[in-house]
């Protein structure tokens, strides 16, 4: 005779739940945040101006491949760039690159789980019902979108490089003659923590994990991809923080950029 008892799963309503914490602050505070962040990239991506002030330019022009600033790759635009896009949305060089660190944030495994939570209540919380009765899960679209993650690593471990270059070249401002002498100046630091946050996003991302170590069975008999995967595993576990503090600084970055721009505020020189 068997001894299974079989209990009926109750189904919760959308919102339903037995918790008694604030479970619904970290979905809301991710809502906010991230929406935020969506409005102001958007618009400042549209913008095309006031980007860049002296030698420091916004993260979210770089690499600025044609434009009006002393950083442009290639120069100005040409006219057959330009003339792509119709009147009410003039050209912007961010428009060019800014989909590739996009695509590896919106893809990052743990934004995923924050955003899944926050915007499609799948599910809001944990032991939370969600608004749904069936599971897509992410083999099919738009979620399968997901999968290029890895290959958006990639991108970003280049946009890495060009941040960091940006964030020496915000140490080396102009003197009278026309060269080049080092300073500090505050946008200088505000540069370099956006390139540290940046490179520390990325160095502790899950794929990375998985390319320098976590494909093999056994890293005994490979002491340097070892060392390298320790490496990662440690810096992956405050991924989460890392994630946080990049976003956020990244929108800094270029709201004080362009601040400067305008002549709002100064540029404070250390030295």
């Amino acid at each position: 005779m068997s001894s299974e008892v079989h209990v009926p799963v109750q189904r919760l309503r959308f919102g339903q739940t037995q918790r008694k914490d604030a479970w619904w602050l970290m979905p809301l505070i991710t809502f906010v945040v991230f929406t935020s962040f969506i409005v102001y990239v958007t618009w400042a991506l549209l913008q095309g101006k006031n980007y860049w002030h002296g030698n420091y330019l916004s993260p979210l022009y770089s690499p600025e491949l044609w434009g009006d600033s002393p950083h442009a790759v290639l120069g100005p635009a040409p006219s057959w760039l330009t003339g792509l896009f119709p009147p009410f949305l003039p050209y912007s060089p961010a428009m060019l690159i800014l989909v590739f660190p996009l695509a590896f944030r919106l893809t990052c495994y743990y934004y995923r789980g924050a955003y899944y939570k926050a915007f499609w209540a799948d599910p809001v919380a944990c032991a939370v019902g969600e608004p749904r009765k069936t599971y897509r899960g992410e083999a099919k679209l738009p979620l399968i979108v997901h999968n290029i993650h890895r290959y958006a690593l990639y991108f970003a471990l280049i946009f890495n490089v060009f941040l960091t270059y940006d964030a020496i070249q915000g140490f080396r401002f102009q003197d009278a003659s026309g060269g080049f002498t080092f300073g500090v100046g505050v946008g200088s630091l505000v540069l370099l923590a956006n390139a540290v946050f940046l490179g520390l996003y990325s160095a502790s991302c899950h794929s990375l994990r998985h390319i320098v170590g976590g494909i093999f069975d056994r890293l005994s008999g490979r002491p340097v991809r070892k060392k390298v995967y320790d490496c990662v595993t440690c810096l992956n576990r405050h991924h989460p923080k890392f994630a946080w503090f990049s976003l956020v600084w990244v929108g800094f970055t270029d709201v004080y950029i362009r601040l400067c721009a305008t002549g709002t505020i100064t540029d404070w020189r250390i030295f």
